[in-house]
C-alpha cells in the first residue's frame, strides 16, 4: 500500500477534506482550543503547511532540504513549534499558504520517479512513503480540527495508506521509550470503511491486531486511547503494542485519556 501512485491523489483527496472544513470558518474558530494543548485550530494548519513545504523542498531541492534542516537537528520539536509560529497568520493568508504549499508538495513528490528516494529527516524515502506519511500528518492533524468544532469525520479508503505506513513503522512506539521491540511478527487484520479486509503479516503469527481500520488510524496517531477503541489484540506482546503505537518518530506525546471524546463520539454517533 505505502508504494501506491494513487497515495498522491488520496493526498490530495484528504487534503481537500480538511480544507472544506476550515476554509469558511469565522475568525473566533480559527482561534478554538484543539486537543493538542496549546495549539488552536490555526495551529494545526499552520504545522500542516510548514510540513507541505519541508516535503515539498526534499522532493525539488535537496540542498535547500539540507539547509533547512540541519539547523533543526538538535532540538527538531523545538525548531518545528518555532516554524508554526511563523507560519500563523490571518486566516484567508494562513489558508491560502496551507493551500499552496501542499499543491506543491504533491507535485513535486508525484514528479520523482518511483525509483528514486529524497532526502528525509532520519534517512531518505521513496516518494510514495513520504507520501503516506503526509497523509498521515494531515489525518492526526486534522482529527484534532474535527474534534475542536465538535465535527464528525466521514472515513473513506484513502487511510489505506496510513495503515500500510503504520505497519512498516510498528516499531516506532518502542523507539520513542528507548524500548527494545520483540522478536515477533504481528498479524493486523483491519476492516475498511468500505468493509473490505486489509491483511498484514503472517496468517499463522500468534500476536494479532484486529478492528476497525479507523480506529487503527486514531491508535496510531494517538488521537484516541486504546480503550476507546474497538480493536481487539491477541497475544502479551500485542496487548502491550496497543499502549504505544504510534506512526511517527520522535516523543509520544501525552496522547489522549479515556474517555475524553465520550460525549463528543456519542453525540456524532
Amino acid at each position: 500500500m505505502t508504494d501506491s501512485p494513487d497515495v498522491f491523489r488520496d493526498l490530495a483527496a484528504e487534503s481537500d477534506e480538511l480544507d472544506k472544513l476550515v476554509a469558511d470558518l469565522e475568525p473566533a474558530q480559527w482561534a478554538l482550543p484543539t486537543p493538542a494543548p496549546g495549539w488552536t485550530v490555526a495551529h494545526q494548519i499552520a504545522h500542516l503547511a510548514f510540513i507541505f513545504n519541508l516535503a515539498g523542498t526534499a522532493a525539488s531541492d535537496a540542498e535547500a532540504f539540507t539547509t533547512m534542516t540541519s539547523a533543526a537537528s538538535r532540538d527538531f520539536n523545538g525548531a518545528v513549534n518555532a516554524a508554526v509560529e511563523r507560519y500563523l497568520a490571518e486566516p484567508p493568508e494562513l489558508l491560502a499558504r496551507w493551500r499552496a504549499e501542499r499543491t506543491s508538495a504533491i507535485g513535486a513528490l508525484a514528479a520523482v520517479p518511483p525509483d528514486r528516494t529524497v532526502p528525509w529527516l532520519v534517512r531518505p524515502l521513496p516518494p510514495s512513503v513520504l507520501a503516506c506519511a503526509g497523509l498521515m500528518e494531515v489525518v492526526a492533524h486534522g482529527q484534532d480540527v474535527y474534534d475542536a468544532l465538535g465535527v464528525r469525520r466521514e472515513w473513506t479508503d484513502r487511510i489505506r495508506h496510513l495503515v500500510g505506513f503504520a505497519v512498516m513503522v510498528w516499531d516506532f512506539g518502542y523507539q520513542s521509550r528507548g524500548l527494545t521491540p520483540p522478536d515477533v511478527l504481528f498479524r493486523y487484520e483491519l476492516t475498511a470503511p468500505s468493509g473490505e479486509v486489509w491483511a498484514f503479516g503472517p496468517p499463522d503469527a500468534e500476536q494479532r491486531i484486529s478492528g476497525p481500520a479507523a480506529d487503527f488510524c486514531l491508535l496510531v496517531t494517538r488521537r484516541r486511547h486504546p480503550d476507546d477503541l474497538a480493536l481487539t489484540a491477541v497475544g502479551a506482546d500485542a496487548e502491550r503494542w496497543l499502549g504505544i503505537a504510534q506512526a511517527y518518530r520522535g516523543p509520544a506525546g501525552e496522547g489522549r485519556t479515556p474517555g475524553q471524546f465520550a460525549a463528543l463520539d456519542a453525540a456524532n454517533g
